[in-house]
């Protein structure tokens, strides 16, 4: 009996041995790229877009035509919400006619564009989903190192939820993709990207998104470009602001705090009697969370808002040195009309007033204060400016590169920072602090300073300044 247990003994471990390769030879398998792509994929989206192109017969025919087609085209998106909020670039879903969103599980939505930056190159879509959708984890892009293994996913030449591996080849590029479209301090990978990679997310190997994917080197073996996610995040909280999407207000003034040890949200100010100067909120706070959403970064903090009625208090809760507090925050209405808030912080033209009808005939453009966050996005060495919300079409304005949504931080050389300036500049051409500046103007677009030359003549400027 004891030789037949010893026997059996033997035979069961020979047994176990020769299973034991193929148990740890599966293990083996499930790398940190399967396991970043298994966490992250779900929340890849996948974007084909239509549009109508206009043919138009030879110029020699003695009877030229017209003709149209459709046009598809196709990129990809990360889910930045649960509730079906989507971000891409810009030149995915500029001037198309309808745009599919098919998921991870391959159901498809009909979405709408819901605000873009076309200087960043970044958009924000909207889906109506029928569940919950899972959000893409985000890193940071401020710790990435050169050699960094990266993963690109995207719907590359239509094929669905491709995923190409690579590394981090370079940092802080700056490309110019065309006449029209230059971007600055881009990741550069060599990660295969493809068309309709276009709004992807480029993956670290803990399955973060660190970049969105924006462009190929034409004519180049492996170098694609990405936009760090850092600044995707800044941009995407301007685009997801409650005073846009919602007409509400907060008034907390706040900075991200990202490197490769910490991320937090923190108060930089309020606005005096704001929703968040009630609510108690002082610099130097970290918010932890609103409700049950936990706040990272600005994107969180306007997202974790979106959608709640002014007048509903939420519960934020905040680090204030060592001690973890809670407090009430109620959002206010974004009022019409003339607003008791201080003037940076509404974003919105007085369209009614003299200031408002001058600037429109003078130089052909309408003028706000600019908002709180977009003041946050106003390079240092700027002390402000006024937000252009309209350009007529046949002025100077319109015809010397000035759009809506520019930020007018100089005209002639002085500075724009509130209308009196403006209409001290109109009044005094003459002034201009050197000859070069005469006419020129400065704006903000997106990240860049652009400048460019209104004429205007003297006669046209003392006449409008003797409508006052």
């Amino acid at each position: 009996m004891k030789h037949r247990s010893l026997a059996l003994g033997i035979c069961a471990a020979v047994l176990l041995s020769c299973f034991a390769p193929a148990a740890r030879a599966e293990n083996l398998r499930e790398t940190p790229v399967v396991r970043a792509i298994k966490r992250a994929e779900k929340s890849v989206v996948n974007i084909h877009t239509e549009k109508t192109a206009v043919e138009r017969d030879s110029v020699f025919s003695a009877t030229p035509t017209t003709k149209s087609r459709k046009v598809n085209g196709m990129g990809t998106g990360v889910v930045i919400d649960e509730r079906g909020y989507i971000v891409t670039n810009f030149h995915v879903v500029n001037e198309v006619d309808q745009i599919r969103a098919v998921l991870h599980d391959g159901s498809g939505y009909n979405a709408t564009v819901v605000r873009y930056d076309r200087a960043s190159d970044l958009a924000l879509i909207k889906i109506e989903p029928t569940r919950p959708l899972q959000v893409m984890p985000h890193g940071t892009s401020s710790d990435l190192m050169l050699g960094e293994s990266v993963i690109a996913v995207g719907n590359a030449y239509g094929y669905n939820s491709t995923a190409t591996l690579g590394i981090i080849s370079a940092l802080g590029r700056d490309v110019e993709a065309n006449e029209t479209q230059s971007y600055r301090n881009l990741i550069q990978t060599d990660a295969s990207i493809n068309p309709g990679n276009s709004g992807g997310p480029l993956l670290n190997l803990n399955g973060e998104v660190v970049g969105i994917n924006v462009a190929i080197r034409a004519g180049a073996q492996r170098i694609g470009f990405a936009i760090p996610i850092d600044d995707v995040r800044k941009t995407v909280a301007q685009l997801m602001s409650t005073e846009h999407l919602d007409h509400t207000f907060h008034g907390l003034s706040s900075r991200d705090v990202k490197t490769a040890a910490t991320r937090m949200l923190v108060v930089d100010n309020t606005l005096p009697e704001s929703p968040a100067a009630k609510a108690g909120l002082k610099p130097g706070d970290v918010v932890l969370k609103v409700d049950d959403t936990e706040i990272v970064d600005s994107v969180d903090w306007e997202r974790s808002l979106l959608g709640r009625p002014a007048g509903a208090p939420v519960t934020v809760t905040i680090r204030r040195g060592e001690a973890i507090e809670s407090l009430q925050l109620a959002l206010a209405p974004l009022q019409t009309g003339r607003s008791r808030l201080p003037n940076e912080f509404v974003a919105r033209a007085n369209n009614d007033s003299p200031d408002s009808d001058r600037f429109w005939k003078t130089l052909g453009v309408r003028l706000a204060p600019v908002s709180a966050d977009r003041a946050r996005m106003i390079p240092s060495h700027y002390k402000g400016g006024l937000l252009v919300t309209d350009v007529r079409p046949d002025s100077s304005a319109a015809k010397n590169g000035i759009r809506k949504d520019d930020i007018l931080v100089g005209l002639w050389g002085f500075e724009t920072l509130k209308f009196d300036d403006v209409n001290w500049i109109l009044a005094h051409p003459e002034q201009a602090n050197a000859p070069e500046e005469k006419d020129r103007y400065y704006v903000i677009r997106g990240q860049a300073t652009l400048y460019g030359r209104i004429q205007l003549t003297v006669a046209d400027a003392n006449n409008n300044s003797a409508t006052k």
